[in-house]
């Protein structure tokens, strides 16, 4: 990555403190971030507040202390975060606090980190009112994907980034545990149906639908599906029903693997299939084909980094269909609150995303 100039604010920064608690996906696309840092200042100090699923992905970072608040301490687990900050920095500030997440909640437990600068987004993506509780502003820079907006904080700090890098660590404890769920001698993908149940905001696609996208890989590719997911009763019967409508082989293991054994998996797969949601980022970070399914979100802000031309997109087809507007007309970050938007996605899309896959590189570039 490009190196600093002697003249950069970050030079004059001994350490930061990023504030970014959720969620699967954000945090995976926030890593080239620290790497970027990283690289441009190797001696700087990093500590990362974030939450407890996120650092179960991301524990062992190398270069990166992490701090766990759990959201359901609330105002309490925010007064006790600050006090061991407190006591481990022997009362000092932070020389800067990222505060990259724009939730109300994020930015109440801000207040409760000592920074001497606290840095936010610009007025367009500052939401949630987060511009009162910082000290500084990103430039605007609209319609950007995710991962560049938390790239413009290194921007900030006067880093311009290189190549993107992960390099999330997985300890060999997760490499045995991925390898109890692998199929012997068969290439596979991984389908991961569900993204998290929020109140109108539908990603999932049909039952119907994946269970075929199964069998066409089977027969085609001579591809194995691997089912994951949590442990919730929605994702666990919705990979129930999957496994009983595909004529295919299926591995369910469904809610039955930690997030580093996760991540082992989607390395070692041919490619991961999955709506809008944390394991099409996690595909990204190892280098594995994403074929993501997108109609309610816009997958150039919240789609695969890379790989991007690998998603199902049915997106500027709902925009139109539902709200009757064309995609450069709706804000950045519009949702298509209907779910019959999925529907949009059609058999033919995913086949033919799947084939595009299987024809290309096994890793992205």
């Amino acid at each position: 990555m490009s190196s600093q100039s002697v003249h950069s604010p970050l030079e004059q920064v001994r350490d930061l403190c990023i504030l970014r608690l959720s969620a699967l996906g954000d945090v995976c696309n926030l890593v080239p971030s620290v790497r970027a840092l990283q690289t441009a200042q190797p001696e700087l100090k990093i500590t990362w507040i974030i939450g407890r699923a996120e650092y179960s992905l991301l524990e062992g970072l190398e270069g990166v202390d992490f701090l766990v608040y759990d959201k359901k301490t609330g105002l309490a687990g925010m007064a006790a975060l600050r006090k061991k900050l407190l006591a481990q920095r022997n009362g000092q500030p932070f020389d800067v606090l990222l505060h990259m997440q724009a939730a109300l909640r994020a930015s109440l437990l801000s207040r409760f980190i000592p920074a001497r600068r606290r840095i936010g987004f610009d007025a367009e993506r500052a939401k949630d009112f987060q511009n009162w509780f910082v000290h500084e502003q990103l430039a605007a820079n609209p319609r950007q994907h995710v991962g560049e907006g938390f790239l413009d904080f290194v921007r900030h700090l006067g880093v311009q980034p290189g190549p993107l890098q992960w390099g999330i660590p997985l300890p060999q404890t997760a490499v045995d545990e991925a390898r109890r769920w692998q199929p012997e001698d068969q290439a596979y993908l991984v389908l991961s149906p569900c993204s998290s149940n929020r109140a109108r905001n539908w990603r999932n696609w049909s039952n119907q639908g994946y269970a075929a996208l199964v069998d066409y890989a089977y027969e085609n590719y001579g591809l194995q599906t691997l089912l994951t997911g949590g442990p919730t009763e929605l994702e666990q019967e919705t990979a129930k029903t999957i496994a009983e409508l595909a004529k295919a082989p299926v591995i369910n293991a469904t809610g039955q693997t930690s997030l580093k054994a996760l991540l082992c998996l989607i390395r070692d797969a041919r490619l991961v299939v999955a709506p809008d949601s944390g394991p099409i980022h996690m595909a990204v970070a190892m280098q594995t084909p994403p074929l993501g399914l997108y109609a309610t979100s816009n997958p150039d802000r919240t789609g695969p980094w890379l790989g991007r031309e690998f998603v199902a997109n049915r997106y500027p087809e709902a925009v139109k269909h539902f709200l009757d507007r064309d995609v450069n007309q709706v804000g950045w970050g519009q949702r298509v609150r209907d779910p019959a938007a999925l529907d949009l996605i059609t058999q033919e899309d995913v086949q033919q995303r799947l084939d595009a896959i299987m024809n290309s590189k096994e890793k992205l570039a």
